[in-house]
């Protein structure tokens, strides 16, 4: 029988984790098309205010962004430059 070590352990939960937190860009993804859509129908109701609304719309989006940054920046390190690996 073979035995689950400590190291391996950890690496399998940090893939699980990691696969986890990419999961996390689904919701901005999804915001994002919301936005888009609403913007471009604000849009179409008054094409004189498309500055603004595509500005606003834009600022929106990027702070949405971030949330899938994170996670992806959450994988990597669980992935490439495991913290808990020097807790053994």
């Amino acid at each position: 029988m073979n035995q689950i070590t400590n190291e391996g352990f950890i690496l399998a939960m940090s893939a699980i984790g990691a696969g986890l937190a990419v999961i996390s860009g689904i919701g901005p993804g999804i915001g994002q098309g919301i936005a888009a859509g609403y913007g471009a129908s604000a849009v179409g109701r008054n094409p004189g205010a498309r500055g603004e609304v595509v500005s606003t719309m834009l600022l929106g989006q990027a702070v949405a962004e971030t949330t899938g940054l994170y996670g992806l920046v959450i994988a990597l390190i669980l992935l490439f430059a495991n913290p808990l690996i020097g807790k053994l």
